[in-house]
This record gives C-alpha cells, sequence and structure tokens, in this order.
C-alpha cells in the first residue's frame, strides 16, 4: 500500500493534466460530447473529471472508498446529464473512457519495484467503478423516471382539460405540448392480459406494467407533428389523436388500438368520433363513449367503431322515455318465451318462412301461428311496414337490456 500511495501521489501531481485528456478523449471518442457546448465541457464536465481523479487516487493512498456526501456530487452531475436528455450509455461511456485513461497513467508511471502491486491496484479500479457508476446509473435513472411522471402527469392533465372544453393552451405551453387543430376522440376498452388473469402472478403489477406499455404504444407519431394524449387505466379509458386530415380518422384510429392491443397483450374494443376543432372534443368524446358502450352490449368483436356502425342502437338509445315504451311493445309477448325467440329469429333470418322454421327447428305451420299471435298479442304483424319497423326495435332494444323492466 506505501508503494501504491507513493504512485498514487505522483500521478497526482498531474491531475489537471489527466482531467484535460479525459475531456478530449470524450470529445474524440464519444458522438455526442463532441457537440456539447465548449462552456460545458471546460467547466462542469472538466470539474467531474477533477473531483473522480481526485476520490480514485484516494482510494489507491488509502483503500477508502467514496462516502455518500463525495458520491453527490456525481449523482448530481449524472441528473444534470439526465435533464439535458443525454443517453445513459454515453454518460457511462465517459467513465469507461476515463477509467481507462486513469489506469494507463498508473501503469505508464509505475516503477519496476511497484508493478507487483499493479494488481492490487486492478482490484481497486474495478471496486471504485462499480460504485461510482452504480451511483451515476441510478441518480440518471431517478431523474429520468421523475421527468417522465412529470411529462406524464402534465399531459394527462392536458387530455382532461380539452376533453372538459376547458382552456387548454396555456397548460399545452407548460408542458411544452404542441396541440392539434383537432382531435379523433378514442373511446378504449381493454380485456384483462394473461399475466393479468395467472393466478400466480401479482395482478395489480400485472396492471401497472400493462398501462405503462398501453401509454409507452402512443408515443409512435412523428416527432414533428403534434403528439397523443391519453387518460388511460389497465381497464381502458381515453386516447386524444391529432387530426391532421379530414379523411384519415379510421386509418389511424385503427391503428392505434392495433399498437394498443398488442402493448397490452390483451384485446381492444374501442369508438372513435371526431372534434373538427378543441371545441369539438368534449362531443365527439360524449359520442365515442355512447357508441362504445352500444358495442360492449352488444357484445361486439374487439376493433374499431363509429357512429355509423350502431345508428339505429344509438337513436333508439337515446329516445329515454319514448325508447322505453317502444320497449314495452315485447311486453305482451313474455307469457311465452319462444314468442320473442321466434321474432328474434324472423328478423335473422330475413322474413324467410323455412329458413325461419328450420332454425327453429319447428314445423312451418307452427312458425305461422306463433306469428300470427305475436300480431294479436302486440297488434303489429310482422307482414307490414310498420309492423317490421317497430318490432324490429323492440327487438334491438331488448338485445341491448332496454326492456320494459330497466327503468334507469
Amino acid at each position: 500500500m506505501r508503494r501504491l500511495n507513493a504512485l498514487a501521489e505522483r500521478v497526482a501531481t498531474r491531475l489537471d493534466l489527466l482531467a484535460d485528456r479525459m475531456v478530449d478523449a470524450f470529445v474524440a471518442e464519444i458522438p455526442l460530447y463532441a457537440h456539447l457546448p465548449r462552456e460545458q465541457l471546460e467547466g462542469e464536465v472538466l470539474q467531474i473529471c477533477r473531483h473522480n481523479l481526485r476520490l480514485f487516487l484516494r482510494v489507491l493512498s488509502h483503500d477508502e472508498l467514496p462516502d455518500e456526501r463525495e458520491l453527490l456530487i456525481v449523482r448530481r452531475s449524472a441528473a444534470r446529464r439526465a435533464e439535458e436528455h443525454v443517453p445513459l450509455e454515453m454518460v457511462l461511456a465517459a467513465y469507461r473512457v476515463g477509467s481507462r485513461i486513469g489506469w494507463q497513467e498508473l501503469c505508464d508511471d509505475a516503477h519496476q519495484d511497484e508493478r507487483a502491486d499493479l494488481f492490487e491496484a486492478a482490484h481497486l479500479v474495478i471496486t471504485f467503478n462499480n460504485v461510482v457508476t452504480g451511483a451515476v446509473a441510478a441518480a440518471y435513472l431517478e431523474e429520468r423516471q421523475a421527468i417522465h411522471d412529470e411529462d406524464r402527469e402534465a399531459r394527462r392533465r392536458l387530455a382532461e382539460a380539452l376533453l372538459a372544453g376547458m382552456p387548454a393552451r396555456q397548460l399545452a405551453e407548460r408542458a411544452g405540448h404542441r396541440l392539434a387543430v383537432g382531435y379523433h376522440v378514442l373511446a378504449v376498452r381493454v380485456e384483462s392480459s394473461v399475466d393479468e388473469r395467472d393466478e400466480e402472478v401479482e395482478s395489480a403489477v400485472a396492471a401497472r406494467r400493462k398501462l405503462r406499455r398501453m401509454e409507452q404504444s402512443l408515443s409512435g407519431d412523428s416527432a414533428h407533428e403534434p403528439q397523443s394524449l391519453s387518460v388511460l387505466s389497465p381497464g381502458g379509458g381515453v386516447v386524444l389523436l391529432p387530426r391532421t386530415d379530414p379523411d384519415d380518422r379510421a386509418t389511424r384510429a385503427a391503428g392505434m388500438v392495433a399498437r394498443m392491443a398488442k402493448a397490452a397483450d390483451a384485446p381492444v374494443l374501442a369508438a372513435v368520433a371526431t372534434g373538427a376543432d378543441l371545441g369539438g372534443v368534449p362531443p365527439a368524446a360524449a359520442e365515442a363513449d355512447h357508441v362504445l358502450r352500444l358495442a360492449v352490449r352488444l357484445n361486439a368483436a374487439p376493433g374499431t367503431y363509429t357512429l355509423d356502425d350502431v345508428l339505429l342502437e344509438y337513436v333508439l338509445t337515446s329516445a329515454g322515455e319514448v325508447g322505453r315504451r317502444l320497449a314495452d311493445v315485447l311486453q305482451p309477448l313474455e307469457s311465452g318465451p319462444e314468442l320473442v325467440q321466434t321474432l328474434a329469429a324472423w328478423f335473422a333470418n330475413d322474413f324467410h318462412r323455412m329458413r325461419t322454421a328450420a332454425a327453429l327447428h319447428i314445423h312451418p305451420n307452427t312458425l305461422d301461428y306463433r306469428l300470427t299471435r305475436i300480431n294479436e298479442l302486440t297488434g303489429y304483424s310482422v307482414g307490414s311496414g310498420r309492423g317490421v319497423l317497430v318490432l324490429g326495435a323492440a327487438l334491438t332494444l331488448q338485445a341491448l337490456g332496454r326492456n320494459h323492466n330497466e327503468r334507469s
């Protein structure tokens, strides 16, 4: 250790020169460092090199690893690199380059009787590097997570403001977010993933991981265009897709739903409506939510739906008390459940007598009797235009759960 101490003291006399060489090596070997401002390289970067060299040479002299106070400077430097969006691999590359230069200086300066001690020095170098780069990586990742959480929350607040019809431009400026002229509003419902259903997996952890993957899948837009916004939970929520082209809704919505389904590893059911401008976002959100609820009640397959896909159902479920009275048309048929089943089969088979009888496994004459009975009980004939309209609408409401027993 006395020989290592002497070696460390000799190298310490050239500490400033070594730090300069390290900065020059960063610029030559690490592409991003070549583009940093000169004042930063000759200021903060040079200072952290000097600090790390002093810590390193003290390890050689006294066999003492840096304490938390000394590592605080290293941590703060790493956090600043995270704020500047310098990739972590570039930061760690600088530490590798600096370590190589410091080690080479030790080897070049070691006297013949000190060379046997370089093995011990190598052990100390590795230990020192592990401690310092561990502190660097931890501080960098903590800062990046804090930045991500802050940005995520700001974008969520912005999405909530747009959905509520509140002024959002100041929020967007504070978040550094560029607003689109208008948005396609996606109301989404996400089923449980395989991990969430696995009894041996912590479901809450699996749900949070699914949510994080879904949110990451929203960042596939061009960096030069307004970005997507969202208010999501593991079970779904709302996504705002920037409207860049009046005719791009179907393509963009389908692509986004496919990305979300892949990220979630679960089926995704979605409804989309468009707000032509920012003021149109709240009504578009209400429309998308209504369409999604209808799609769920109709047991629709995963995918993307619009108002055009559920026009009749949308109108009927928006009819309030009138809609409930329409649903009540089928109430007299409940005395014989086969009558409702017969009526549904009649519509499902496009009013084809033989096909309907075959589907119900009954004789065509039995079908005729039941259809006549339906007319007698409801007052509407399946053979008249008006009867078809009224009975078909009542069947649709029943399929949606809006029968005469539902008053909510």
